[in-house]
């Protein structure tokens, strides 16, 4: 962060955007501590780590923003028990950190994206399709979708806007299309 603010002369936003998964054991009882630990401390504890390097920058700066990339897995099961926990984690980080940064006039925000078409799905064509189906505008979502809400979230535009979390997900979490599919018998 200082190097940032040397270089750039201040700084105005940080978005926390790593993240870490891995697939889930068979059962439960069958992670590895070293990945559950691994996943958590890459999409969680970096973004603490980040923020607090930030937030004196951020507060300096009279209009510092903070925007955290969280997913729907934070929010409804979908897999990934510690990608999960540790975005649900990032979206209580969000809501304390806006409390304690807001008075120094700093906002804080989360973007919980649905599935996006990304390098990490490269290959799985057929899975993206699939997962298409569920989403109430027939579509997975682009990166341009998730930086279109950071943008905002980042701006001026959201200057009375903090500790809230800005589902980007085609209508997945208040759509259940897979419900209402299977009640038509599709």
């Amino acid at each position: 962060m200082a190097h940032a603010v040397a270089v750039f002369g201040g700084l105005d936003v940080l978005v926390n955007n790593a993240y870490a998964n891995h697939e889930d054991a068979g059962l439960f009882e069958d992670e590895a501590d070293e990945s559950w630990a691994h996943t958590l401390d890459i999409t969680l504890t970096g973004p603490y780590r980040c923020s607090r390097a930030a937030l004196p920058h951020l507060a300096a700066s009279g209009r510092g923003a903070i925007v955290n990339i969280g997913s729907v897995n934070g929010e409804q099961d979908f897999g990934g028990h510690a990608y999960s926990a540790a975005k649900a984690g990032l979206g209580s980080l969000t809501r304390t950190l806006a409390g304690h940064a807001g008075p120094r006039g700093v906002r804080v925000n989360l973007v919980a994206p649905g599935t996006v078409r990304t390098e990490g799905w490269a290959g799985r064509d057929d899975d993206l399709a699939r997962a298409s189906a569920l989403y109430p505008l027939g579509r997975i979502g682009e990166p341009d979708d998730i930086a279109a809400a950071v943008a905002f979230l980042a701006s001026r535009d959201a200057s009375w806007v903090t500790g809230t979390t800005l589902r980007v997900d085609g209508g997945l979490m208040g759509v259940n299309t897979g419900f209402r599919k299977a009640m038509r018998g599709e």
